[in-house]
């Protein structure tokens, strides 16, 4: 493929939408929705795309994830036990989906995603105030980080939502440090994802660096206001993107039917 060349639009095109991205996932997830059309518009493969996307959005969790630790929504000692799990279950997921179809998750995500949205929608104090957990941390983490973690390293869309719901709904956080902590296990993951795609030469730095800037940007942006505004403020933010995410993987079955 030949080489892109970066004009100062597209730089400014790549800028713009690593900080949108960056601002919208830094909240509730969901920023691959906006990142990816403008990487796939430049004219890379899927596969480029993808690895340049972990490339670009790697910078902008681990963004919000120091500024969630550092205004004290997370505490990094609570969290190493699902970012090992999560890396076990990410890198499986990575190796398998190379060996693997991953069609029938098309198939199985929307319906949980509306799950989702739906608990949500319909369950008005959700995540406004903390509640008793119902599992441990350890059991818990290692539940969801390998099965999310495998999630993401194999699949990927949603992956945001459904950890922000387990953290809300099992481990009782409010949407503040569930939306730190989801920020955490998406960096991890995405790490993991990132060094699969560069070992197979699919990451085109120059494009992803440009976003990068961008995503880390608005991910301290979005993650300050989220954390100053709390549920209130994430909780419209989580449901649209939510809804977006299941939009978007019924009109790629729908594709892929057609």
């Amino acid at each position: 493929m030949p080489p892109i060349e970066l004009s100062a639009p597209l730089v400014l095109l790549l800028f713009g939408t690593g900080f949108s991205a960056g601002f919208v996932d830094s909240i509730a997830g969901g920023g691959g929705l906006i990142a990816l059309p403008v990487l796939l518009s430049t004219g890379i493969s899927p596969q480029m795309a993808l690895g340049t996307n972990k490339l670009q959005g790697s910078f902008g969790t681990l963004s919000a994830a120091y500024n969630y630790i550092k205004k004290g929504e997370v505490k990094p000692g609570e969290a190493w036990t699902g970012a090992l799990f999560t890396l076990t279950g990410a890198g499986t997921g990575a190796w398998a989906i190379q060996h693997m179809d991953a069609q029938f998750l098309n198939k199985i995500i929307p319906f949980l995603l509306v799950t989702v949205f739906l608990y949500t929608l319909f369950t008005k104090d959700l995540g406004t105030g903390t509640t008793q957990a119902k599992l441990p941390q350890n059991l818990f983490f290692l539940i969801f980080g390998l099965a999310l973690g495998f999630y993401d390293g194999f699949f990927g869309p949603g992956t945001g939502s459904f950890w922000t719901a387990a953290f809300v709904v099992v481990m009782g956080f409010n949407m503040t440090k569930a939306s730190g902590f989801t920020r955490i296990m998406n960096f991890i993951s995405n790490i993991v994802a990132l060094a699969i795609f560069m070992i197979g030469d699919n990451v085109l730095y120059d494009l992803g660096l440009c976003m990068a800037l961008g995503q880390v940007l608005g991910a301290r942006l979005g993650s300050n206001l989220a954390i100053q505004k709390g549920a209130g403020f994430i909780r419209p933010i989580f449901l649209t993107v939510v809804f977006l995410t299941i939009v978007r993987l019924v009109y790629l079955n729908y594709s892929t039917l057609a």
